[in-house]
């Protein structure tokens, strides 16, 4: 039998307020977006690719996750790639792709910098 990994690590910012919502089970859903930036040079100079990702996080990570994250606050998104499909009700095929996380550490944004960032702000959220 054939084995498949579907992994992923990647750290962003947010790039909205997250948000929360409950399953009919009362399960907790939280859903942000990030933005991952890479950097490579092309003709001497350095470039930037940025990529918007959706990420998903469920029960007590998700209300975690929507207490403590805000827009432009770091995250480093430890999970896997789900790809959601679907057919619309005019019968036209949908699908899209999210991160569903099962680890995110929260980290200083954008503009805050590490070495000043109070030790008590800075949260390691693990379920």
């Amino acid at each position: 039998m054939l084995s498949n990994m579907n992994s992923v690590i990647i750290e962003g910012n947010l790039v909205e307020d997250p948000e929360i919502k409950t399953t009919p089970n009362g399960t907790a859903v939280c859903q942000f977006a990030i933005a991952s930036n890479r950097y490579y040079k092309a003709n001497n100079d350095t470039e930037k690719e940025t990529s918007f990702l959706s990420v998903e996080t469920w029960a007590k990570l998700a209300e975690n996750c929507a207490s403590f994250l805000k827009k432009g606050k770091g995250v480093r998104v430890v999970g896997r790639i789900k790809q959601d499909r679907w057919v619309d009700q005019h019968g036209k095929h949908n699908s899209r792709v999210k991160i569903v996380a099962d680890h995110v550490d929260f980290m200083p944004g954008k503009k805050q910098n590490i070495e000043t960032k109070k030790e008590e702000d800075k949260h390691d959220i693990v379920f």
